[in-house]
């Protein structure tokens, strides 16, 4: 059975549809106690009460961003999951004259990425070196080698986050709140609770304002409260580590704690106190098994463009996601979450500059910061632990986006008035290729047609702190942005073992409407395919200034012959800052040495950017920097 999931995005946006995976009942579908209750008109949380204690439920409050209109209700009798639907409740429900619609919701799951559970260690109360000069004092600052590498075990030095460049400044993360969604935060570790934000705090899970994690003998759930300590922990008070943005405040939000997830936690998690948190940051997604293909459902789907929207008083949230752990058998253009182009996607390197195994590969990858290191397993993330403790082994790209939540925290402290737009081009223009490469030599460095370098695992490169903070500075915000139907192709077209298919739209870029853009943000290829085996599909884009991208890889896990892909956005951010008018190319193969057949049955193209020159208010500190080439390819394709 498919399930499909509306991408109804606010303003100047697109609509499309999302295949899902099947759930675990002969229909599909596992049916949790918990109902999405519509009313006919906007009611108090009183009267919401009052019609679920009526009728045998309990109300948790209306939906993030609903403004009173839609309501969760939990049934306490139904167990939290069932193979089938219950009709009944449902009926007694949609009795009540105000209620519109009440649907019982479907339960999903969602894993958390890159945990290796493993026996912690106390913190340490003696100093470290007394020489390190302005470095931490923390005595687990030497093993934060990417923080400040100089090549302890067996690592290349100054591949690091360049923090200390950033600190340097005078930028900790001040005034700046980062949300861990995840299992829970340890609020009452020493490195970690003077920097607790409470009042921006909730779980979700047991529905109380106190996100503290639930024991468990083997410390599963210990990752969101060392996701916590890598953003951060204090400074210089003995105890673990140090956090990335240090002087800055988390909030726990616990949502990962419950035998199957529904749209409802999920979206409330991610529309919670969006003026209060700043950003968002999420080590988890679709299960990564090579073969699913997932995403976000209506109600977060809609919190999460409310908050790039409307959140921290209009200049938007920024959504931080974990690439994913599936290694080179998946491909993260398959997690909804992860290729949104209202995330942040980031992978992780190790130490020694080459992709972990566990990495996934895909275009909408925008840059990537570090995990576990290659050979001493001691060269994990240190970070904080459960119940005051410290560990050395935090790893997977769970552990790497938490670090790019604290890289952005620095940015807005130095630059309160970035957009969440404006953080995705700072990353982009300073991110650096630095040392990192592909282990096995799949994927190469290529620059893109205004002189962009990127990679398909490691998208711009690696984040570099003291740069983002130094630009953030003097930034000016982005002008509007713009989507542009660029164009479609709707009939069918086989795709045979015998050689690839080439699908070609030409565009204007939607030129002299109110919609035309000239400079690229994030592209999508909204695709509805199918195969006689999903996983040997093989998707490239190629733009009119010549950047080709995979936007899907081979899975070898995928063996799908039935749903395929209906309405599927992949998105890549090889193609940003390039022109868009000329032709696209869309090419279709399949990777296998055994006979396969498909149809790409639809193809529409949708473009993202800018009219106006994004950079054009902003002066290069150097005529080698990124800002400095892709500014002049823009005058230069001006003059034209």
């Amino acid at each position: 059975m498919v399930l499909k999931t509306c991408y109804c995005l606010v303003g100047m946006v697109l609509c499309c549809l999302v295949v899902l995976t099947k759930g675990k009942s002969a229909s599909g579908n596992v049916f949790t106690s918990s109902f999405l209750v519509k009313f006919k008109r906007n009611v108090d949380n009183q009267k919401a009460h009052e019609i679920a204690d009526r009728n045998g439920f309990v109300n948790l409050g209306p939906l993030a961003g609903s403004a009173g209109r839609e309501f969760h209700f939990k049934h306490m009798a139904l167990p939290h999951a069932r193979t089938r639907r219950s009709i009944a409740h449902m009926r007694v429900l949609k009795k009540e004259a105000l209620v519109n619609t009440a649907v019982q919701q479907v339960g999903f799951k969602r894993v958390k990425r890159g945990l290796r559970t493993s026996i912690p260690s106390l913190f340490v109360t003696d100093p470290s070196d007394p020489n390190v000069g302005k470095a931490p004092t923390d005595p687990y600052f030497p093993l934060q080698w990417y923080l400040r590498n100089t090549g302890q075990n067996g690592g290349k030095p100054r591949l690091d986050l360049n923090v200390q460049a950033a600190w340097d400044q005078g930028i900790t993360g001040k005034n700046v709140t980062t949300a861990i969604m995840d299992d829970g935060v340890d609020y009452m570790h020493p490195d970690l609770k003077f920097n607790y934000n409470a009042e921006a705090s909730y779980d979700f899970s047991s529905n109380d304002p106190y996100p503290y994690p639930r024991y468990t003998d083997d410390w599963f759930n210990s990752h969101g409260t060392r996701c916590a300590g890598e953003v951060a922990a204090a400074r210089d008070n003995g105890i673990c580590g140090v956090g990335v943005a240090y002087d800055s405040k988390i909030a726990g939000i616990r949502m990962l704690d419950q035998p199957y997830m529904t749209d409802l936690i999920e979206a409330n998690s991610m529309g919670h106190e969006p003026h209060k948190i700043h950003i968002y940051s999420a080590s988890w997604g679709p299960t990564d098994d090579g073969k699913t293909v997932d995403g976000p459902r209506n109600a977060t789907m809609r919190a999460i463009v409310q908050g790039v929207n409307e959140g921290r008083n209009g200049l938007g949230n920024i959504y931080v996601w974990a690439s994913g752990d599936g290694g080179e058998e998946d491909d993260c253009n398959c997690d909804g979450y992860a290729a949104s182009m209202w995330t942040i996607s980031i992978n992780s390197a190790i130490n020694d500059g080459q992709n972990a195994h566990y990495d996934e590969s895909c275009s909408s990858t925008l840059a990537s910061t570090f995990s576990n290191g290659a050979k001493d397993p001691n060269t994990g993330v240190a970070t904080t632990d459960l119940y005051g403790k410290c560990t050395t082994t935090h790893s997977g790209t769970s552990a790497a986006a938490p670090e790019a939540a604290g890289v952005f925290a620095l940015a807005l402290e130095a630059n309160p008035s970035l957009t969440w737009r404006d953080i995705q081009h700072l990353t982009v223009l300073t991110s650096k290729r630095n040392s990192l490469f592909d282990a096995k030599n799949r994927f190469h460095w290529t620059m893109n047609g205004v002189g962009l370098e990127f990679n398909h695992l490691f998208g711009f490169g690696v984040l570099d702190a003291g740069a983002i903070v130094s630009l953030a500075k003097k930034w000016r915000t982005v002008p509007p942005r713009y989507h542009c139907e660029a164009g479609a192709i709707m009939d069918p077209h086989p795709i045979s073992s015998t050689g690839a298919v080439m699908l070609r739209i030409k565009t204007d870029a939607c030129r002299g409407t109110d919609t035309e853009v000239r400079y690229l943000e994030h592209v999508q290829a909204v695709i509805t395919a199918n195969a006689t085996r999903r996983g040997d599909l093989e998707l490239f884009v190629t733009s009119p200034m010549g950047t080709r991208s995979m936007i899907l890889s081979k899975r070898a896990n995928d063996d799908d012959h039935r749903d395929g892909f209906t309405k599927w956005p992949f998105m890549t951010t090889h193609t940003w800052g390039e022109y868009p008018q000329g032709t696209w190319l869309l090419e279709a193969t399949f990777n296998s040495k055994e006979p396969r057949s498909g149809w790409i049955k639809e193809f529409s193209l949708v473009l993202h950017g800018t009219k106006d020159p994004p950079y054009r208010m902003l002066s290069p500190a150097s005529p080698h920097s990124k800002l400095a080439i892709v500014k002049k390819a823009h005058e230069d394709q001006d003059k034209m």
